[in-house]
């Protein structure tokens, strides 16, 4: 995302915004274990580091509203190396929100992908 000019990187914050939970409720669910917060990260990263939805501690917030919301549970553990780590988990709520919301999320991007391709292939000559 370096190489973009300064509003395609707003555009591309404003995505990972709207993105952020589907995508950590995703990744979680298809884990099937507790993860703390650094791994997630760097589990994001390693599937796109251009677009790992933005600095790490953006996640925070998201994943506190996940669990605030019954989506995913939380709780502390000590840590051998460092502070405590926080972890988180899916919860059964959350993979019946994972399913609505992957739902959506694909007739949003059947939308965007229809009125795009339309808009982008105007004038064309076939």
């Amino acid at each position: 995302m370096t190489d973009l000019d300064p509003i395609s990187r707003k555009f591309q914050k404003e995505l990972n915004a709207g993105t952020t939970a589907l995508v950590l409720l995703a990744l979680l669910a298809r884990k099937g274990e507790a993860l703390y917060g650094y791994e997630i990260a760097k589990q994001l990263a390693q599937v796109d580091p251009e677009l790992a939805l933005g600095k790490q501690g953006a996640l925070y917030p998201v994943l506190r509203s996940l669990a605030d919301d019954g989506l995913l549970e939380s709780w502390v553990e000590p840590s051998v190396a460092g502070p405590p780590r926080r972890y988180y988990r899916i919860t059964p709520a959350g993979r019946r929100a994972l399913g609505d919301w992957a739902h959506l999320w694909r007739r949003t991007r059947r939308l965007v992908e229809d009125i795009v391709e339309e808009g982008t292939s105007e004038g064309r000559t076939p």
